[in-house]
């Protein structure tokens, strides 16, 4: 049994860890009100856009843009997989790099074996991860989530379209946590480029979109677009683009915070667990200890009388 010392040293070091995971926890909490709010509000518009830009696409050649051609082979795959910066978050950046290996290993073997695979990650822990086990990585974003701004989600845009575009690769897929509620994320992957001709929808979207009225008009082949279709998809697609990246990094934030938050207060209720136990056993050991100085004096005062 551990002796006194060892267990008021133990208790006094769990109290200091659970007053360390109290305040983490309400951080992410506020980090997370602050985060809710900043995706609620993006939301809408990038859901809208991206409705928009379905609906003209479906008006026009799809060679009319470069970034609605899909290729016939596909010989180069770029993955942009976003976790957090830092770690005490439960399983938030497990999740979304086991998401990712699942879908190399099924999809994307064999150009991972040819070097035809390319990761952009976002975030610490994925640039870590990957880097450590020899991928092809696309820049340094580590870092990002210190200071997200929405010049972040302009340069991630920008460098898959411009690769696309180059021809560096085919094909570009985002793999991210979707902000669900506080206590639980959805993994998606997400078609990035090219564009698809059906709109791609996440379980929160299909959601709040099933939550819309419908807004089909027997007008709608009849609109016309000034200064027309070509021109206003030309004006909307840079836009488009960098608003899906914002949608997925705020997205990826406030599940983050949401895991945090959960996480440190699971730890501070296990550490209030731990130290009833440990104060239990404090406790008995204190006890046993009373107990035989008491049987000490007893046998002495014996002894003498005895003598």
């Amino acid at each position: 049994m551990a002796s006194l010392r060892d267990l008021r040293s133990r208790i006094s070091s769990v109290k200091n860890t659970q007053q360390v995971t109290r305040a983490m926890k309400m951080v992410a909490a506020a980090k997370l009100r602050r985060a809710q709010e900043s995706i609620f509000q993006t939301r809408p518009y990038a859901y809208k856009i991206s409705e928009i830009i379905a609906r003209l696409k479906g008006q026009l050649d799809p060679s009319f843009h470069p970034l609605f051609v899909e290729r016939e082979e596909v010989q180069n795959v770029l993955l942009v997989i976003v976790t957090a910066d830092r770690g005490l978050a439960g399983g938030f950046n497990a999740n979304v790099i086991k998401q990712a290996e699942q879908e190399i290993e099924e999809r994307f073997s064999a150009h991972r074996a040819e070097k035809r695979l390319f990761l952009l990650c976002v975030g610490r822990k994925g640039h870590e991860h990957f880097s450590r086990r020899g991928y092809q990585l696309v820049g340094d974003w580590r870092g990002t989530f210190d200071k997200l701004s929405f010049s972040t989600a302009d340069r991630v845009a920008s460098a898959a379209e411009q690769g696309f575009l180059e021809g560096r690769w085919d094909e570009v897929y985002v793999i991210y946590n979707e902000f669900k509620n506080t206590i639980s994320q959805n993994r998606i992957v997400e078609p990035f480029l090219p564009v698809r001709a059906e709109r791609f929808l996440t379980p929160v979207m299909e959601l709040e979109v099933s939550g819309e009225p419908a807004s089909e008009s027997p007008f709608e082949n009849d609109l016309i677009y000034e200064p027309g279709v070509e021109a206003i998809l030309n004006t909307l697609m840079p836009r488009y683009l960098n608003y899906e990246i914002w949608r997925i990094l705020l997205d990826s934030n406030a599940a983050e915070q949401g895991a945090r938050m959960v996480a440190m207060d699971n730890a501070t209720n296990n550490a209030s667990d731990l130290l009833k136990d440990l104060k239990l056993k404090y406790n008995r050991a204190r006890q046993d200890a009373i107990t035989k100085e008491l049987i000490e004096i007893t046998s002495g005062a014996d002894a003498l009388e005895a003598g």
